[in-house]
């Protein structure tokens, strides 16, 4: 299955989507935030990022979901700062505290290239919501040096459906975290009461543009939606409400990976119920509640510490 993007970039479809992708930076409005910052100035807003990119490491990955590391890996591209800022974020050096480097269209060309060269089997973006007009910028010059994987739109979930559009044709694979169903938990944990009506929109624009997850014969993830959800103490994260959304309006037959590896992490100072790791029978709750609602792709692997989680 060839991805999308080569056929957009053939067609010439993909220069439309970096132009309008561009454009929106002049006033910024790539993300729900809408910050309206004029970031080709050099203005900053939410996430503190200007016209370049800045990215804190890249590498193969080999602690993600099986059908993106088969044998070489996941080849993940770790983007500096975010448009949510999680209190508990487990990445909290590099979203908090921006810990990374600018790099140009070019640098970023030549990263997902060098990945590939290293056998990955997929160019993973992680947290990219605020960072798309970027990395379209650099897609072309990755695809003429040979880039021929698929990408993974690997994000908090916090994404609008406006930009999601421009990436329709681009991206073969979505991976969104669902973090919160309770408008109460979004506004105090990443100050974004808006969250759960956002990703509900973001999930249905995602699933109807790659579907659910394809995956090949040798268990490779070719296209579609996988969906994260991470079980947190005192079921802040309204798992049997996302559950639920999942299976009645996106599919049950989405590919969620249920998550048992929060932490005590970041800034919990003013925030005590989530100064714990879950217990063992919150997390086979969570389990329960997505079968019970009949969603039985369930990513099957319990590793304990995922790196990226945002």
């Amino acid at each position: 299955m060839e991805p999308a993007y080569l056929s957009a970039h053939k067609e010439g479809i993909l220069k439309e989507k970096i132009d309008q992708a561009l454009s929106r930076l002049e006033s910024c409005v790539l993300c729900p935030r809408l910050c309206t910052v004029n970031r080709f100035a050099g203005e900053t807003g939410f996430c503190r990022t200007g016209r370049y990119a800045l990215m804190s490491s890249y590498g193969p990955h080999f602690g993600e979901e099986a059908p993106l590391v088969g044998r070489f890996g996941s080849g993940t591209i770790f983007f500096t700062h975010c448009n949510l800022l999680c209190v508990f974020c487990q990445n909290y050096e590099i979203s908090h505290k921006g810990e990374g480097y600018e790099v140009s269209p070019q640098k970023l060309a030549d990263s997902m290239v060098e990945l590939q060269n290293k056998g990955v089997h997929n160019i993973n973006f992680v947290t990219p919501s605020h960072v798309v007009a970027q990395i379209l910028e650099a897609l072309p010059l990755a695809i003429d040096k040979g880039l021929h994987v698929p990408l993974v739109y690997n994000s908090g979930g916090y994404d609008s459906v406006e930009t999601l559009c421009l990436l329709e044709g681009v991206f073969d694979i979505y991976m969104p975290d669902v973090k919160f169903f309770s408008s109460k938990s979004a506004n105090a944990y990443c100050n974004a009461p808006d969250y759960p009506a956002v990703v509900k929109k973001a999930l249905k624009e995602m699933h109807r543009q790659v579907g659910d997850l394809i995956i090949d014969e040798h268990g490779q993830a070719q296209r579609g939606l996988l969906v994260r959800h991470l079980v947190m103490p005192e079921d802040a994260a309204g798992t049997k409400q996302a559950m639920h959304f999942l299976a009645q309006e996106i599919s049950r037959n989405t590919y969620v990976n249920i998550m048992d590896q929060y932490h005590p992490c970041g800034n919990l100072d003013r925030f005590p119920e989530l100064a714990r790791r879950i217990k063992d029978e919150e997390f086979h709750q969570a389990l329960e509640d997505a079968r019970a609602e009949g969603i039985t792709r369930l990513d099957d692997r319990q590793r304990g510490f995922l790196l990226n989680w945002r």
